[in-house]
Protein backbone atom coordinates (compact mmCIF):
# COMPACT_ATOMS: atom_id res chain seq x y z
CA UNK A 1 0.00 0.00 0.00
CA UNK A 2 2.52 2.45 0.93
CA UNK A 3 4.74 1.74 -2.79
CA UNK A 4 1.36 2.09 -4.66
CA UNK A 5 0.55 5.56 -2.50
CA UNK A 6 4.37 6.70 -3.45
CA UNK A 7 3.48 5.55 -7.61
CA UNK A 8 0.37 7.32 -7.36
CA UNK A 9 1.94 10.44 -6.27
CA UNK A 10 4.46 10.51 -9.03
CA UNK A 11 1.60 9.95 -11.59
CA UNK A 12 -0.37 12.75 -10.73
CA UNK A 13 2.36 15.21 -10.56
CA UNK A 14 1.65 18.51 -12.16
CA UNK A 15 2.91 21.81 -12.51
CA UNK A 16 1.14 25.05 -10.58
CA UNK A 17 2.57 28.23 -11.89
CA UNK A 18 3.47 30.78 -9.21
CA UNK A 19 1.50 33.90 -10.27
CA UNK A 20 3.34 37.12 -10.40
CA UNK A 21 2.22 38.91 -7.13
CA UNK A 22 -0.35 38.32 -4.83
CA UNK A 23 -3.84 38.51 -6.01
CA UNK A 24 -5.85 37.20 -2.69
CA UNK A 25 -8.38 39.45 -0.79
CA UNK A 26 -7.78 36.95 2.78
CA UNK A 27 -5.33 39.72 4.61
CA UNK A 28 -3.09 37.10 6.97
CA UNK A 29 -4.05 38.07 10.48
CA UNK A 30 -1.54 38.89 13.03
CA UNK A 31 0.48 36.07 15.14
CA UNK A 32 -1.40 37.00 18.24
CA UNK A 33 -3.79 39.38 19.21
CA UNK A 34 -3.32 43.58 19.28
CA UNK A 35 -4.10 43.42 23.14
CA UNK A 36 -1.59 40.87 23.83
CA UNK A 37 0.90 41.34 27.00
CA UNK A 38 3.85 42.58 25.43
CA UNK A 39 6.04 39.89 26.03
CA UNK A 40 4.01 37.47 24.22
CA UNK A 41 3.63 40.56 21.20
CA UNK A 42 7.76 40.29 21.30
CA UNK A 43 8.79 36.96 22.32
CA UNK A 44 5.96 34.20 22.09
CA UNK A 45 4.63 35.30 18.28
CA UNK A 46 8.07 35.40 17.37
CA UNK A 47 8.53 31.93 18.45
CA UNK A 48 4.82 30.71 17.09
CA UNK A 49 5.93 32.75 13.54
CA UNK A 50 8.87 30.15 13.80
CA UNK A 51 11.05 33.16 14.06
CA UNK A 52 12.68 31.91 17.33
CA UNK A 53 16.09 31.17 16.43
CA UNK A 54 15.91 35.23 15.80
CA UNK A 55 15.51 36.19 19.30
CA UNK A 56 18.46 37.58 21.44
CA UNK A 57 19.33 35.14 24.86
CA UNK A 58 18.94 38.90 26.50
CA UNK A 59 15.17 38.47 25.61
CA UNK A 60 14.45 34.88 27.53
CA UNK A 61 13.28 35.30 30.85
CA UNK A 62 16.18 35.56 33.65
CA UNK A 63 14.90 32.76 35.98
CA UNK A 64 13.62 30.46 33.16
CA UNK A 65 10.17 30.89 34.55
CA UNK A 66 7.97 31.42 31.15
CA UNK A 67 4.04 33.76 31.44
CA UNK A 68 1.26 31.23 32.28
CA UNK A 69 -1.80 31.32 30.91
CA UNK A 70 -0.68 32.00 27.07
CA UNK A 71 -2.37 29.76 25.45
CA UNK A 72 -5.18 32.17 25.22
CA UNK A 73 -3.55 34.11 22.53
CA UNK A 74 -2.58 31.10 19.73
CA UNK A 75 -5.75 31.36 18.02
CA UNK A 76 -5.26 28.21 16.10
CA UNK A 77 -8.79 28.15 14.28
CA UNK A 78 -8.47 24.49 13.22
CA UNK A 79 -11.54 23.34 13.39
CA UNK A 80 -14.03 23.45 10.71
CA UNK A 81 -17.36 22.90 12.46
CA UNK A 82 -18.05 23.98 16.08
CA UNK A 83 -20.56 23.15 18.71
CA UNK A 84 -23.60 25.97 18.69
CA UNK A 85 -25.67 26.09 21.56
CA UNK A 86 -29.83 25.86 21.43
CA UNK A 87 -30.63 27.49 24.99
CA UNK A 88 -34.02 26.42 24.14
CA UNK A 89 -33.18 22.43 24.81
CA UNK A 90 -30.62 22.82 27.33
CA UNK A 91 -31.41 21.33 30.67
CA UNK A 92 -27.97 22.47 32.34
CA UNK A 93 -26.59 19.53 33.52
CA UNK A 94 -23.00 21.11 32.33
CA UNK A 95 -21.75 17.56 30.78
CA UNK A 96 -20.36 19.12 27.35
CA UNK A 97 -18.20 21.14 29.58
CA UNK A 98 -16.46 18.44 31.46
CA UNK A 99 -16.33 16.23 28.34
CA UNK A 100 -14.38 19.03 26.60
CA UNK A 101 -10.70 18.03 26.21
CA UNK A 102 -9.78 22.38 25.88
CA UNK A 103 -11.75 24.09 28.09
CA UNK A 104 -13.56 25.45 24.91
CA UNK A 105 -17.42 25.79 26.18
CA UNK A 106 -18.40 26.45 29.18
CA UNK A 107 -21.39 27.56 31.46
CA UNK A 108 -21.62 30.53 33.50
CA UNK A 109 -24.46 32.17 35.80
CA UNK A 110 -25.18 35.54 36.50
CA UNK A 111 -26.94 38.65 37.11
CA UNK A 112 -29.41 39.29 34.61
CA UNK A 113 -28.28 42.98 34.85
CA UNK A 114 -24.84 41.56 33.54
CA UNK A 115 -26.59 41.63 29.90
CA UNK A 116 -26.72 45.08 29.34
CA UNK A 117 -24.49 45.60 26.65
CA UNK A 118 -24.24 42.13 25.65
CA UNK A 119 -23.37 41.49 21.93
CA UNK A 120 -26.78 40.94 19.87
CA UNK A 121 -26.32 37.25 19.06
CA UNK A 122 -25.42 36.15 22.83
CA UNK A 123 -27.63 33.58 24.05
CA UNK A 124 -28.46 33.20 27.46
CA UNK A 125 -31.83 31.33 29.45
CA UNK A 126 -33.16 31.81 32.75
CA UNK A 127 -30.84 28.96 35.51
CA UNK A 128 -32.47 26.30 36.35
CA UNK A 129 -32.41 24.98 40.20
CA UNK A 130 -33.39 27.15 43.50
CA UNK A 131 -29.30 28.00 44.38
CA UNK A 132 -29.89 29.62 40.95
CA UNK A 133 -32.93 31.33 40.94
CA UNK A 134 -33.48 34.36 39.48
CA UNK A 135 -30.27 34.14 37.48
CA UNK A 136 -28.89 33.89 33.82
CA UNK A 137 -27.56 30.91 32.38
CA UNK A 138 -25.32 30.65 29.21
CA UNK A 139 -22.97 27.54 27.37
CA UNK A 140 -20.40 29.71 25.41
CA UNK A 141 -17.81 27.70 22.90
CA UNK A 142 -14.47 29.48 22.11
CA UNK A 143 -14.54 29.46 18.41
CA UNK A 144 -10.76 30.02 17.70
CA UNK A 145 -9.83 27.94 20.65
CA UNK A 146 -12.30 25.01 19.84
CA UNK A 147 -10.40 21.85 18.30
CA UNK A 148 -13.62 20.49 16.50
CA UNK A 149 -13.74 17.28 18.30
CA UNK A 150 -17.30 16.87 19.16
CA UNK A 151 -17.16 15.24 22.56
CA UNK A 152 -18.95 17.89 23.63
CA UNK A 153 -21.76 16.82 21.52
CA UNK A 154 -21.72 13.69 21.59
CA UNK A 155 -21.68 13.93 25.82
CA UNK A 156 -25.22 15.86 25.53
CA UNK A 157 -28.05 14.46 26.89
CA UNK A 158 -30.92 16.33 25.53
CA UNK A 159 -32.45 15.66 23.28
CA UNK A 160 -34.65 18.12 20.92
CA UNK A 161 -38.12 16.65 20.83
CA UNK A 162 -39.47 18.23 17.72
CA UNK A 163 -36.07 17.20 15.83
CA UNK A 164 -34.37 14.15 17.35
CA UNK A 165 -30.94 14.32 15.14
CA UNK A 166 -30.52 17.62 17.26
CA UNK A 167 -29.49 17.86 20.83
CA UNK A 168 -28.42 20.89 23.14
CA UNK A 169 -25.46 21.53 21.52
CA UNK A 170 -24.87 20.66 17.41
CA UNK A 171 -21.75 21.17 15.46
CA UNK A 172 -22.31 24.11 12.87
CA UNK A 173 -19.79 25.27 10.20
CA UNK A 174 -17.35 27.65 11.67
CA UNK A 175 -16.05 30.57 9.32
CA UNK A 176 -19.93 31.76 9.25
CA UNK A 177 -20.09 32.30 13.04
CA UNK A 178 -16.40 32.88 13.80
CA UNK A 179 -16.95 36.59 14.13
CA UNK A 180 -20.02 37.01 16.02
CA UNK A 181 -18.78 34.15 18.09
CA UNK A 182 -15.43 35.24 18.96
CA UNK A 183 -17.39 38.87 20.32
CA UNK A 184 -19.79 36.85 22.71
CA UNK A 185 -16.62 34.61 23.97
CA UNK A 186 -14.70 37.92 25.13
CA UNK A 187 -18.28 39.41 26.59
CA UNK A 188 -19.06 35.75 28.35
CA UNK A 189 -15.06 35.75 29.44
CA UNK A 190 -15.99 39.63 30.98
CA UNK A 191 -18.91 38.29 33.11
CA UNK A 192 -17.95 37.49 36.69
CA UNK A 193 -17.40 34.09 38.06
CA UNK A 194 -19.66 32.97 40.47
CA UNK A 195 -18.26 32.94 44.23
CA UNK A 196 -17.17 29.67 44.55
CA UNK A 197 -17.59 29.34 48.27
CA UNK A 198 -21.81 29.48 47.19
CA UNK A 199 -21.03 26.30 45.31
CA UNK A 200 -21.63 22.46 45.36
CA UNK A 201 -18.33 21.58 44.06
CA UNK A 202 -19.30 18.43 44.82
CA UNK A 203 -22.10 17.96 41.61
CA UNK A 204 -20.40 17.73 38.01
CA UNK A 205 -22.88 20.70 37.41
CA UNK A 206 -20.90 22.84 40.33
CA UNK A 207 -17.55 22.09 39.35
CA UNK A 208 -18.15 22.94 35.77
CA UNK A 209 -19.13 26.60 37.01
CA UNK A 210 -15.85 27.19 38.46
CA UNK A 211 -13.23 28.75 36.24
CA UNK A 212 -10.81 26.01 34.34
CA UNK A 213 -7.59 27.44 34.77
CA UNK A 214 -6.20 24.37 32.31
CA UNK A 215 -7.07 25.91 29.05
CA UNK A 216 -6.28 25.50 24.87
CA UNK A 217 -3.66 23.14 25.11
CA UNK A 218 -2.13 21.64 22.19
CA UNK A 219 -3.21 17.97 23.49
CA UNK A 220 -5.11 15.77 20.45
CA UNK A 221 -8.40 16.86 19.40
CA UNK A 222 -10.79 14.69 21.39
CA UNK A 223 -7.63 14.40 24.23
CA UNK A 224 -9.09 11.43 26.93
CA UNK A 225 -6.67 13.00 29.55
CA UNK A 226 -6.86 16.69 29.49
CA UNK A 227 -10.63 16.40 30.57
CA UNK A 228 -9.06 15.42 34.30
CA UNK A 229 -6.09 17.91 34.27
CA UNK A 230 -8.91 20.50 33.60
CA UNK A 231 -11.02 19.32 36.54
CA UNK A 232 -8.33 19.33 38.62
CA UNK A 233 -7.60 22.96 38.58
CA UNK A 234 -11.61 23.85 38.71
CA UNK A 235 -11.99 21.91 41.93
CA UNK A 236 -9.14 23.12 44.28
CA UNK A 237 -7.93 25.94 41.65
CA UNK A 238 -4.65 28.34 42.83
CA UNK A 239 -4.35 25.78 45.62
CA UNK A 240 -3.13 23.10 43.46
CA UNK A 241 0.91 22.27 43.21
CA UNK A 242 1.26 20.01 40.51
CA UNK A 243 4.57 17.83 39.65
CA UNK A 244 4.05 16.47 36.14
CA UNK A 245 6.07 13.30 34.70
CA UNK A 246 7.43 13.56 31.59
CA UNK A 247 4.87 12.49 29.32
CA UNK A 248 1.65 13.76 26.99
CA UNK A 249 0.97 15.47 30.38
CA UNK A 250 4.16 17.65 30.45
CA UNK A 251 4.07 18.18 26.58
CA UNK A 252 0.84 19.70 26.37
CA UNK A 253 0.83 20.91 30.07
CA UNK A 254 4.15 23.05 29.37
CA UNK A 255 5.24 23.39 25.80
CA UNK A 256 6.75 26.24 25.06
CA UNK A 257 6.24 28.92 23.50
CA UNK A 258 2.57 28.94 24.80
CA UNK A 259 0.88 27.55 28.49
CA UNK A 260 -2.19 26.41 28.95
CA UNK A 261 -1.81 26.64 32.89
CA UNK A 262 -3.88 29.99 33.96
CA UNK A 263 -4.85 32.07 36.75
CA UNK A 264 -7.96 33.09 38.02
CA UNK A 265 -9.59 36.87 38.33
CA UNK A 266 -7.08 37.30 41.15
CA UNK A 267 -4.33 36.33 39.50
CA UNK A 268 -3.73 33.04 40.97
CA UNK A 269 -3.41 29.91 39.13
CA UNK A 270 -1.72 26.44 39.89
CA UNK A 271 1.81 26.05 40.66
CA UNK A 272 3.02 23.27 38.25
CA UNK A 273 6.80 21.98 37.46
CA UNK A 274 7.62 18.88 34.99
CA UNK A 275 10.47 16.63 36.63
CA UNK A 276 11.84 13.64 35.10
CA UNK A 277 10.37 10.47 33.90
CA UNK A 278 11.21 8.28 37.05
CA UNK A 279 11.23 10.97 39.58
CA UNK A 280 8.21 13.08 39.56
CA UNK A 281 6.32 11.23 42.51
CA UNK A 282 9.38 12.23 45.03
CA UNK A 283 9.13 15.57 43.18
CA UNK A 284 5.92 15.83 44.12
CA UNK A 285 6.66 14.52 47.56
CA UNK A 286 8.95 17.17 48.26
CA UNK A 287 6.61 20.14 47.83
CA UNK A 288 4.50 18.19 50.34
CA UNK A 289 7.36 18.23 52.51
CA UNK A 290 8.02 21.48 52.01
CA UNK A 291 4.79 22.87 52.63
CA UNK A 292 3.94 21.07 55.90
CA UNK A 293 7.38 22.22 57.42
CA UNK A 294 6.85 26.00 56.34
CA UNK A 295 3.39 25.57 57.71
CA UNK A 296 4.57 24.07 60.90
CA UNK A 297 7.08 27.12 60.89
CA UNK A 298 4.07 29.71 60.33
CA UNK A 299 2.57 28.02 63.26
CA UNK A 300 5.19 28.47 65.68
CA UNK A 301 5.70 32.36 64.66
CA UNK A 302 1.97 32.99 65.37
CA UNK A 303 2.23 31.86 69.13
CA UNK A 304 4.98 33.60 69.28
CA UNK A 305 3.98 36.95 68.21
CA UNK A 306 0.38 36.57 69.44
CA UNK A 307 0.63 39.46 71.24
CA UNK A 308 1.73 42.03 68.38
CA UNK A 309 -0.78 40.08 65.53
CA UNK A 310 -3.80 39.48 68.19
CA UNK A 311 -4.87 36.85 70.02
CA UNK A 312 -8.83 36.20 68.12
CA UNK A 313 -6.88 36.55 64.58
CA UNK A 314 -4.18 33.79 65.58
CA UNK A 315 -7.25 31.39 67.52
CA UNK A 316 -8.81 32.00 63.87
CA UNK A 317 -6.18 31.12 61.73
CA UNK A 318 -4.94 28.35 63.66
CA UNK A 319 -7.74 26.40 64.45
CA UNK A 320 -9.82 27.34 60.72
CA UNK A 321 -12.07 24.90 59.37
CA UNK A 322 -11.04 24.56 56.05
CA UNK A 323 -12.53 21.36 54.52
CA UNK A 324 -15.23 23.28 52.13
CA UNK A 325 -14.15 26.61 49.67
CA UNK A 326 -16.54 29.06 51.73
CA UNK A 327 -13.73 27.98 55.00
CA UNK A 328 -10.77 28.74 52.65
CA UNK A 329 -12.23 32.16 51.61
CA UNK A 330 -12.73 32.39 55.55
CA UNK A 331 -8.93 31.54 55.86
CA UNK A 332 -7.87 34.05 52.67
CA UNK A 333 -9.23 37.06 54.50
CA UNK A 334 -7.36 36.26 58.02
CA UNK A 335 -4.30 35.76 55.79
CA UNK A 336 -4.95 39.02 54.29
CA UNK A 337 -5.60 40.64 57.71
CA UNK A 338 -2.05 38.91 58.93
CA UNK A 339 -0.15 40.62 56.46
CA UNK A 340 -1.91 44.01 57.13
CA UNK A 341 -0.77 43.34 61.17
CA UNK A 342 2.23 42.78 59.76
CA UNK A 343 2.99 45.74 57.43
CA UNK A 344 5.53 47.61 58.45
CA UNK A 345 7.00 45.67 61.38
CA UNK A 346 10.77 45.18 60.74
CA UNK A 347 11.66 42.61 63.17
CA UNK A 348 13.00 39.36 61.88
CA UNK A 349 10.50 37.60 63.06
CA UNK A 350 7.48 39.19 61.64
CA UNK A 351 9.14 39.45 58.06
CA UNK A 352 9.60 35.14 58.13
CA UNK A 353 6.03 35.12 59.33
CA UNK A 354 4.54 37.56 56.41
CA UNK A 355 6.76 35.86 54.05
CA UNK A 356 5.16 32.40 55.23
CA UNK A 357 1.42 33.39 55.60
CA UNK A 358 0.41 32.13 52.30
CA UNK A 359 1.18 28.29 53.66
CA UNK A 360 -1.58 29.40 56.17
CA UNK A 361 -4.26 28.30 53.41
CA UNK A 362 -4.01 24.63 52.81
CA UNK A 363 -2.77 22.98 49.67
CA UNK A 364 -3.58 20.54 47.63
CA UNK A 365 -0.63 18.81 46.07
CA UNK A 366 -0.95 16.27 43.34
CA UNK A 367 2.04 13.96 41.31
CA UNK A 368 0.92 13.80 37.85
CA UNK A 369 1.71 11.63 35.15
CA UNK A 370 1.15 8.93 32.88
CA UNK A 371 0.93 5.02 33.11
CA UNK A 372 4.59 4.57 31.71
CA UNK A 373 5.27 6.51 34.52
CA UNK A 374 3.58 5.27 37.07
CA UNK A 375 2.85 1.77 36.25
CA UNK A 376 6.41 1.17 34.67
CA UNK A 377 9.27 3.64 35.28
CA UNK A 378 8.44 5.63 38.07
CA UNK A 379 6.75 2.87 39.95
CA UNK A 380 9.66 2.60 42.70
CA UNK A 381 9.11 6.17 43.71
CA UNK A 382 5.60 6.63 43.24
CA UNK A 383 5.14 3.30 45.62
CA UNK A 384 7.88 5.16 48.03
CA UNK A 385 5.73 8.44 47.93
CA UNK A 386 2.43 6.17 48.81
CA UNK A 387 3.82 4.51 51.63
CA UNK A 388 4.87 7.71 53.24
CA UNK A 389 1.47 8.18 54.81
CA UNK A 390 2.01 11.36 53.75
CA UNK A 391 -1.02 14.11 52.55
CA UNK A 392 -0.21 13.82 48.64
CA UNK A 393 -2.53 13.03 45.88
CA UNK A 394 -1.35 11.00 42.49
CA UNK A 395 -3.47 11.00 39.53
CA UNK A 396 -2.70 8.26 36.68
CA UNK A 397 -3.86 9.59 33.53
CA UNK A 398 -4.04 5.40 32.39
CA UNK A 399 -4.00 5.44 27.96
CA UNK A 400 -2.47 1.89 29.16
CA UNK A 401 0.42 2.83 26.32
CA UNK A 402 3.55 4.87 26.05
CA UNK A 403 1.43 7.34 23.97
CA UNK A 404 4.13 10.24 24.19
CA UNK A 405 7.30 8.29 22.89
CA UNK A 406 5.36 6.72 20.24
CA UNK A 407 2.70 3.72 21.42
CA UNK A 408 5.11 1.47 23.31
CA UNK A 409 3.56 -1.29 25.63
CA UNK A 410 3.83 -0.69 29.47
CA UNK A 411 2.34 -2.79 32.59
CA UNK A 412 -0.93 -0.99 32.04
CA UNK A 413 -1.13 -2.31 28.27
CA UNK A 414 -4.08 -5.06 29.10
CA UNK A 415 -4.22 -8.66 27.39
CA UNK A 416 -4.68 -9.15 23.69
CA UNK A 417 -3.62 -5.49 22.73
CA UNK A 418 -1.10 -4.83 19.85
CA UNK A 419 1.67 -2.46 21.23
CA UNK A 420 5.17 -1.81 19.82
CA UNK A 421 7.01 -4.49 21.94
CA UNK A 422 3.76 -6.69 21.62
CA UNK A 423 3.33 -6.45 18.26
CA UNK A 424 1.58 -10.19 18.37
CA UNK A 425 -0.49 -8.92 21.01
CA UNK A 426 0.49 -8.77 24.98
CA UNK A 427 0.08 -12.24 26.41
CA UNK A 428 0.29 -11.58 30.01
CA UNK A 429 -2.22 -9.85 32.46
CA UNK A 430 -1.85 -5.87 32.77
CA UNK A 431 -0.51 -4.94 36.48
CA UNK A 432 -3.12 -4.00 38.84
CA UNK A 433 -1.90 -0.68 40.30
CA UNK A 434 -4.89 0.15 42.51
CA UNK A 435 -4.86 -3.49 44.25
CA UNK A 436 -1.62 -2.85 44.86
CA UNK A 437 -1.97 -0.10 46.49
CA UNK A 438 -4.96 -0.88 48.50
CA UNK A 439 -2.88 -3.75 49.96
CA UNK A 440 -1.61 -0.94 52.39
CA UNK A 441 -4.58 0.09 53.88
CA UNK A 442 -4.33 3.65 54.29
CA UNK A 443 -4.29 5.09 51.13
CA UNK A 444 -7.23 6.17 49.56
CA UNK A 445 -7.87 4.76 45.83
CA UNK A 446 -10.36 5.08 43.19
CA UNK A 447 -10.36 3.67 39.89
CA UNK A 448 -12.60 6.21 37.07
CA UNK A 449 -13.68 6.81 33.85
CA UNK A 450 -15.31 10.06 32.81
CA UNK A 451 -17.36 8.66 29.97
CA UNK A 452 -18.91 6.17 32.13
CA UNK A 453 -19.59 8.21 35.36
CA UNK A 454 -18.57 11.96 35.41
CA UNK A 455 -20.09 11.84 38.65
CA UNK A 456 -18.17 9.12 40.37
CA UNK A 457 -15.10 11.09 38.93
CA UNK A 458 -16.11 14.61 40.53
CA UNK A 459 -16.68 12.36 43.75
CA UNK A 460 -13.47 10.61 43.67
CA UNK A 461 -11.56 13.51 43.51
CA UNK A 462 -12.56 15.37 46.22
CA UNK A 463 -12.13 12.77 48.50
CA UNK A 464 -9.11 12.28 47.58
CA UNK A 465 -8.10 15.83 48.36
CA UNK A 466 -10.26 15.79 51.76
CA UNK A 467 -8.26 12.86 52.79
CA UNK A 468 -5.33 13.49 55.20
CA UNK A 469 -2.61 10.89 53.86
CA UNK A 470 -2.07 9.59 50.32
CA UNK A 471 -4.53 9.38 47.62
CA UNK A 472 -4.60 7.47 44.29
CA UNK A 473 -7.22 8.12 41.43
CA UNK A 474 -6.18 6.17 38.35
CA UNK A 475 -8.44 7.63 35.33
CA UNK A 476 -9.12 6.22 31.98
CA UNK A 477 -7.69 7.93 29.30
CA UNK A 478 -9.09 7.10 25.44
CA UNK A 479 -5.96 7.85 23.21
CA UNK A 480 -5.24 7.89 19.81
CA UNK A 481 -2.96 5.75 19.97
CA UNK A 482 -5.78 2.82 20.70
CA UNK A 483 -7.03 3.45 17.14
CA UNK A 484 -10.36 5.05 17.93
CA UNK A 485 -12.43 7.72 16.62
CA UNK A 486 -11.50 10.26 19.60
CA UNK A 487 -15.33 12.11 19.27
CA UNK A 488 -16.60 8.52 20.77
CA UNK A 489 -13.88 8.27 23.30
CA UNK A 490 -16.69 8.55 26.18
CA UNK A 491 -18.42 5.38 24.54
CA UNK A 492 -15.43 3.63 24.76
CA UNK A 493 -14.74 4.45 28.25
CA UNK A 494 -18.33 3.46 29.25
CA UNK A 495 -17.92 -0.08 26.86
CA UNK A 496 -14.77 -0.50 29.08
CA UNK A 497 -16.27 -0.54 32.36
CA UNK A 498 -19.38 -2.10 31.17
CA UNK A 499 -17.35 -5.39 30.04
CA UNK A 500 -15.47 -5.34 33.43
CA UNK A 501 -12.24 -4.42 31.64
CA UNK A 502 -12.57 -0.88 33.87
CA UNK A 503 -14.28 -1.10 37.00
CA UNK A 504 -15.24 1.69 38.82
CA UNK A 505 -14.28 1.59 42.86
CA UNK A 506 -13.35 3.86 45.25
CA UNK A 507 -11.42 2.71 48.41
CA UNK A 508 -11.47 4.91 51.58
CA UNK A 509 -9.29 4.27 54.66
CA UNK A 510 -11.42 6.61 56.37
CA UNK A 511 -14.72 4.01 56.31
CA UNK A 512 -12.62 1.60 58.07
CA UNK A 513 -11.87 3.89 60.83
CA UNK A 514 -15.53 3.88 61.41
CA UNK A 515 -15.93 0.08 61.23
CA UNK A 516 -17.17 -0.03 57.62
CA UNK A 517 -16.28 -1.71 54.15
CA UNK A 518 -13.57 0.50 52.59
CA UNK A 519 -14.22 -0.60 49.81
CA UNK A 520 -16.95 0.43 47.23
CA UNK A 521 -17.80 -0.89 43.88
CA UNK A 522 -19.46 1.84 41.79
CA UNK A 523 -20.36 -0.09 38.68
CA UNK A 524 -22.30 -3.02 38.12
CA UNK A 525 -21.94 -6.07 37.12
CA UNK A 526 -20.36 -6.91 33.37
CA UNK A 527 -23.03 -6.46 30.61
CA UNK A 528 -21.01 -6.30 27.80
CA UNK A 529 -18.49 -8.90 25.92
CA UNK A 530 -15.10 -7.85 25.69
CA UNK A 531 -14.68 -8.28 22.32
CA UNK A 532 -17.97 -6.01 22.15
CA UNK A 533 -15.63 -3.30 23.82
CA UNK A 534 -12.30 -4.56 22.52
CA UNK A 535 -12.70 -4.89 18.68
CA UNK A 536 -13.79 -1.05 18.37
CA UNK A 537 -10.21 -0.34 18.79
CA UNK A 538 -7.29 -1.04 16.30
CA UNK A 539 -5.23 -1.94 19.29
CA UNK A 540 -7.15 -5.62 19.60
CA UNK A 541 -8.91 -5.72 16.21
CA UNK A 542 -5.97 -5.43 13.80
CA UNK A 543 -4.61 -8.86 15.36
CA UNK A 544 -7.76 -10.75 14.08
CA UNK A 545 -6.41 -9.75 10.29
CA UNK A 546 -2.94 -11.43 10.92
CA UNK A 547 -3.40 -14.01 13.66
CA UNK A 548 -7.09 -14.44 13.86
CA UNK A 549 -6.30 -17.67 16.13
CA UNK A 550 -4.31 -16.25 18.37
CA UNK A 551 -6.39 -13.02 18.91
CA UNK A 552 -8.93 -15.50 19.70
CA UNK A 553 -7.39 -17.30 22.36
CA UNK A 554 -5.77 -13.83 23.73
CA UNK A 555 -9.07 -12.39 23.97
CA UNK A 556 -10.42 -15.32 25.96
CA UNK A 557 -7.78 -15.49 28.44
CA UNK A 558 -7.70 -11.39 28.67
CA UNK A 559 -11.87 -11.78 29.19
CA UNK A 560 -10.77 -14.39 31.92
CA UNK A 561 -8.59 -11.88 33.42
CA UNK A 562 -10.97 -9.26 33.64
CA UNK A 563 -13.72 -11.43 34.97
CA UNK A 564 -11.70 -13.15 37.55
CA UNK A 565 -10.61 -9.15 39.07
CA UNK A 566 -13.79 -8.24 38.93
CA UNK A 567 -14.90 -11.32 41.48
CA UNK A 568 -12.29 -10.56 43.34
CA UNK A 569 -13.41 -7.12 44.22
CA UNK A 570 -17.06 -8.20 44.27
CA UNK A 571 -16.08 -10.33 47.33
CA UNK A 572 -14.02 -7.83 48.74
CA UNK A 573 -16.59 -5.14 48.87
CA UNK A 574 -18.98 -7.35 49.69
CA UNK A 575 -17.31 -8.76 52.92
CA UNK A 576 -17.54 -7.50 56.44
CA UNK A 577 -15.33 -4.71 57.87
CA UNK A 578 -13.09 -6.77 60.10
CA UNK A 579 -12.03 -9.02 57.01
CA UNK A 580 -10.39 -6.35 55.49
CA UNK A 581 -7.88 -6.18 58.10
Amino acid sequence: MNYAVVDSALEHLHEIKVPDKADSKIEMPPTVPAEAPEFVQNVTATIMAGRGDDLPVSAMPDDGTWPVGTTQWEKRNIALDIPEWDPEVCIQCAKCSIACPHAAIRPKVYDAAALSGAPETFKSADAKGKEFEGLKWTIQVAPEDCTGCGACVHACPAKNKTEPSRKAINMAFQPPLRASERENYAFFLSLPDPDRGTLKTSTVKGSQLCRPLFEYSGACAGCGETPYVKLLTQLFGDRAIIGNATGCSSIYGGNLPTTPYTTDANGRGPTWNNSLFEDAAEFSLGFRLTLDKQSEFARELLNELRDQVGGQLVEGLLGADQSTEAGIAEQRARVDELRKALAGKSDARSKQLASLADTLVNKSVWALGGDGWAYDIGYGGLDHVLASGRNINVLVLDTQVYSNTGGQCSKATPRAAVAKFAAGGKDVRKKDLGMIAMTYGNIYVAQVAMGASDMQTVRAFNEANSYDGPSLIIAYAHCIAQGINMTLGFDQQKAAVQCGAWPLYRFDPRLAAEGKNPLKLDSKEPSLSFTDYAYKENRFKMLTAFKPEHAEALAKQAAADFADRWQMLQRLAAAPAESQE
